[in-house]
């Protein structure tokens, strides 16, 4: 278990899953850098946080609302999160203050772009929804992913397998924070559209090998005085 003083981002999830090196930079070195597609990315989170909260008969639509989890060690602000009234039996009900009925909440994301292949946006809304199951100690099933390309809801399962990819993230996401060591670059297709290309130099991994080697040959036979 974990203290409010030690929680990490819950955004971080999605970095480390993409690239353990791309994480380190952020949040133990603290390097930043936007393109146009974290620019994009940024923007329309911007927009789900600005608009007021909505009430509509069966939904209350809460946007900005942050959560936390002490078991896992996240904290993070979500985009949206609805309310959508159900009944008592339902594993995921709660009860809202000031509200009659019972409640299911429902985590929505917004992200640039079309859904991937990989599991990078999947993590980061299980955890929200991980989060907000041990808020309000109910059992949430589904949340969805709102991809701004397609202009329309793509819905994700919280089921065994990701909600435990999720949990050995978050696990490993503080062995590295505890470590504060950040890993050597390692080039894949990928680096080409992560914003932290420059800073990361990963179409360069082994110069620092072969200069040490070249001090170390030079050493032994005596070149360098």
């Amino acid at each position: 278990m974990f203290t409010e003083e030690n929680l990490l981002p819950l955004s971080g999830l999605q970095h480390l899953l993409f690239c353990e090196r791309q994480w380190a930079l952020i949040h133990i070195e603290q390097q930043w850098e936007e393109n146009r597609l974290t620019e994009e990315g940024r923007v329309l989170h911007d927009r789900a946080h600005e608009a007021a909260t909505e009430t509509r008969p069966d939904v209350v639509t809460a946007r900005g609302l942050r959560v936390r989890s002490l078991r896992l060690g996240l904290a993070g602000q979500m985009d949206v999160c609805e309310f959508r009234r159900t009944t008592p039996e339902d594993t995921g009900a709660i009860k809202i203050p000031g509200r009659d009925g019972h409640w299911y909440p429902f985590p929505v994301e917004y992200k640039r772009g079309r859904p991937k292949k990989e599991a990078w946006d999947e993590v980061q809304l299980c955890a929200q929804a991980l989060c907000l199951e041990e808020m309000f100690g109910a059992r949430i099933t589904f949340g969805a992913l709102f991809y701004g390309e397609k202009r329309r809801r793509t819905p994700v399962a919280f089921d065994p397998a990701l909600r435990a990819q999720t949990e050995w993230l978050a696990e490993q996401m503080h062995r590295l924070f505890e470590s504060r060591a950040t890993p050597p670059p390692v080039y894949e297709p990928k680096c080409a559209n992560c914003s932290l290309s420059a800073r990361c130099m990963p179409a360069l991994p082994r110069k620092p090998a072969a200069v040490a080697r070249y001090v170390s040959n030079a050493l032994r036979s005596g070149e360098v005085a």
